[in-house]
């Protein structure tokens, strides 16, 4: 499938997306990047292409800092305006399907922010490949005090390995905001997902499950 280029009005800003809606779609994804790589990165494609197979629609956006070219990120307002945007031209570009959102790493903390200030209209739950709890080399739990106003189910997919989620930090977080939360741990993988070869597994492999379990659960909320 070709992904559908769409343009989003981010206040005075424009930013660009991409739609990808399989004809079986039961459920729509709303996917900011991470700090670093921008929307059509291959590891984003990945997840998208993945989750169409699976029967969810995916936008995938950039924040207007990546749209411009820089390295620096918005500032936090800014980003979440660009969230906002995205759920709601995703909820125009898929009016029939629930709709969930997002992201990678700091575009998951990012969409977590916005909901947790105001609720992203429709939105059924959140889904993050990768929260960044706390920067590499410095554990702590103060990027995650603002979970406890968000109001929906959310799906927290982490490896083990995470070296911006420290497992004894992490844990007892997710603890901490259920019923609401729920934690998806993959042995070995670090913050992209990635596997070493002595893990006897591949890269692909572990995707696919991580994928499943990130359908399964928007499929079970739709």
């Amino acid at each position: 499938m070709t992904p559908q280029q769409i343009s989003i009005q981010v206040d005075d800003a424009t930013t660009s997306g991409l739609w990808l809606a399989p004809d079986d779609a039961r459920a729509a994804y709303v996917f900011a990047h991470g700090a670093g790589a921008g929307m059509a990165h291959k590891s984003m494609a990945a997840i998208a292409d993945g989750l169409a197979a699976r029967g969810v629609a995916t936008l995938r956006y950039n924040f207007l800092y990546m749209e411009r070219g820089s390295k620096r990120p918005d500032a936090p307002a800014l980003a979440h305006a660009a969230v906002r945007a995205a759920v709601a031209e995703a909820r125009k570009l898929g009016p029939k399907l629930p709709p969930f959102a997002g992201g990678k790493s700091f575009g998951g903390r990012m969409t977590s922010q916005a909901q947790a200030k105001a609720a992203l209209p429709g939105v059924r739950g959140l889904v993050f490949f990768a929260f960044p709890l706390h920067p590499a080399g410095k554990p702590s739990d103060e990027r995650a005090t603002h979970l406890s106003d968000v109001d929906v189910p959310m799906l927290f997919l982490q490896g083990e390995k995470d070296a911006l989620a420290d497992l004894s930090l992490l844990r007892p977080m997710v603890s901490a905001l259920r019923p609401r939360a729920e934690l998806a741990l993959y042995p070995d993988a670090d913050h992209s997902f990635h596997v070493p070869a002595r893990s006897g597994r591949k890269d692909t492999e572990l995707l696919a499950d991580v994928l499943n379990r990130a359908a399964e659960w928007m499929h079970a909320r739709g």
